[in-house]
């Protein structure tokens, strides 16, 4: 989670955070959400290029790779959604799916390259 935050200090340090927000103003609110899901995603990845370097370095103790799936997996809109009302309305998710958030953390840890995170890019967030 820690890692998560971090990836949001990068963003905010390289001026995407800004421009995100000027441009979520002057969309309609699903398509200013899918803005969001997009900032959330890209932080995760970011997150696991954090742990792929911590991973080489020997700072991660046993069992923390999981702990952070099963995080990424816990938090999804789907997820919390459909545990708090019984369905899910994607249009409303500004976080990502639990598959999204596990996906693109993974290839941020598999990789450990920040040019991999580029999730307004991406074919497929």
């Amino acid at each position: 989670m820690i890692a998560h935050e971090i990836g949001h200090h990068v963003q905010n340090l390289t001026g995407l955070s800004a421009k995100v927000q000027a441009q979520r103003r002057q969309l309609p609110e699903a398509q200013a959400n899918a803005l969001s899901v997009l900032v959330e995603l890209q932080a995760d990845c970011l997150a696991g290029v954090w742990g792929h370097y911590a991973q080489r370095r020997g700072v991660l103790e046993p069992g923390d790779i999981d702990a952070a799936m099963k995080a990424a997996s816990a938090i999804g809109d789907d997820r919390l959604q459909r545990q708090a009302r019984g369905y899910v309305t994607p249009d409303s998710f500004t976080h990502g799916t639990s598959e999204q958030r596990m996906r693109w953390f993974s290839r941020g840890l598999k990789t450990g390259d920040v040019k991999e995170c580029n999730t307004f890019v991406a074919r497929r967030p």
